[in-house]
């Protein structure tokens, strides 16, 4: 853990890393943020500041799961990074104090302000509030508190987005998302059954960098994370475009690993980037599991009907349409073979080193990547 007054740099150096697995942390972030690779430097600074950013953790209608998905996270070069430049001074499932004692600290952390707010769970509006409860303060009552001081509001899960479970038919507590009650700060949306960690892992470093939430589109998610479709990105979208589909559960089809639309998946109108950064860091995800994407990152998604089939009367893959145009010039098989394995080689070694360099354990041993020399295929 970091020591009073000492910055990331000392504690790493203190860890046995070096500058250099530092910056290449940094480079990670500033490509799970969709920045450029200059940007590094910028993260690597900020993260350099002994200065720790106060947090406030609610937790108002939910399950706990999105608190389980972040502190149950064996990433430690970006989880535990993350958390030992935070503090947390206020989070009910964590923290040592109890009863009177833990409402004295979110209330020291509240009068002192400029905290970051992060809220798990929906808020409840329906009767006078007696559907949720803490220490005899409503849910509503308890948002409104906290955010008062904050400088950024981050809600995470789909609960706290866009009401998730609570709010779902005939949503008798009149659950609600966070951004429904706040509107007079910054709120940014990391929705998720539960969320990914690294989604809010990506935002803390980016608010700690520039001071500011990520760009988001008009639901209040992160671009970064919320940008593309699932489908566009799906290990089984090559499937899709060929006409394959899984027709029933446990068909050829579906231990073959094709595509899951047929079977009720949301991966086509579904934002998310689930099928990049994956779960348990990055060992799989529901799709890959053979499981279809049920659309926990949009709105309302628990009132869809997730596993109603979808009837394909005609597939006519886009394989099998004529071409548009011919090629302006021909292009040998032999130069594509080596054109093929140059940059199948550079976007590997790169892959294997994002997740390398986020996967390594507490020991902080040096991920091991094998350096390309650009000679190589000058050549070519």
């Amino acid at each position: 853990m970091l020591r009073l007054g000492e910055s990331v740099q000392e504690f790493l150096a203190r860890e046995g890393m070096s500058r250099r697995d530092f910056l290449k942390f940094c480079s990670v972030m500033a490509g799970a943020l969709a920045l450029p690779h200059k940007e590094a430097f910028a993260i690597a600074k900020a993260l350099e500041s002994p200065k720790r950013l106060p947090v406030v953790w609610l937790e108002l209608q939910d399950c706990a799961g999105c608190s389980e998905a972040f502190l149950r996270s064996s990433n430690p070069t970006a989880a535990e990074l993350v958390l030992d430049v935070l503090s947390v001074d206020y989070h009910e499932t964590i923290m040592a104090p109890s009863g009177f004692q833990a409402e004295k600290s979110k209330e020291d952390a509240i009068a002192a302000g400029g905290y970051v707010l992060v809220v798990e769970g929906s808020v409840s509006t329906a009767g006078v509030g007696e559907y949720c409860c803490v220490a005899g303060k409503s849910s509503r009552y308890i948002l409104e508190e906290a955010a008062k001081n904050a400088v950024a509001v981050i809600a995470v899960g789909n609960c706290a987005t866009f009401g998730g479970v609570p709010a779902a038919n005939p949503n008798p507590t009149g659950a609600v998302g966070v951004w429904n009650i706040i509107k007079n700060k910054p709120v940014v949306n990391i929705p998720g059954c539960p969320m990914n960690p690294a989604n809010l892992t990506a935002t803390v470093v980016h608010f700690l960098t520039y001071g500011s939430l990520p760009a988001m589109d008009q639901l209040n998610r992160p671009l970064f994370a919320f940008g593309r479709r699932i489908h566009d990105n799906c290990e089984r979208r090559g499937h899709f475009d060929a006409g394959e589909f899984v027709m029933e559960w446990g068909d050829d089809g579906h231990r073959a690993g094709w595509c899951l639309y047929k079977m009720g998946c949301k991966g086509p109108t579904t934002y998310h980037n689930c099928p990049t950064i994956r779960f348990n860091d990055g060992v799989n995800w529901p799709i890959g599991a053979g499981h279809p994407c049920i659309g926990c990152s949009e709105p309302g998604f628990w009132n869809w009907e997730v596993y109603q089939p979808v009837t394909l009367n005609a597939v006519t893959p886009p394989t099998t349409y004529p071409s548009v145009e011919k090629p302006v010039r021909e292009i040998s098989p032999a130069s594509m073979a080596i054109s093929g394995t140059a940059v199948g080689a550079i976007a590997g070694a790169a892959g294997a080193f994002a997740y390398s360099a986020l996967t390594q354990r507490s020991s902080h041993t040096k991920p091991e990547v094998e350096e390309i020399e650009s000679e190589e295929f000058s050549e070519h």
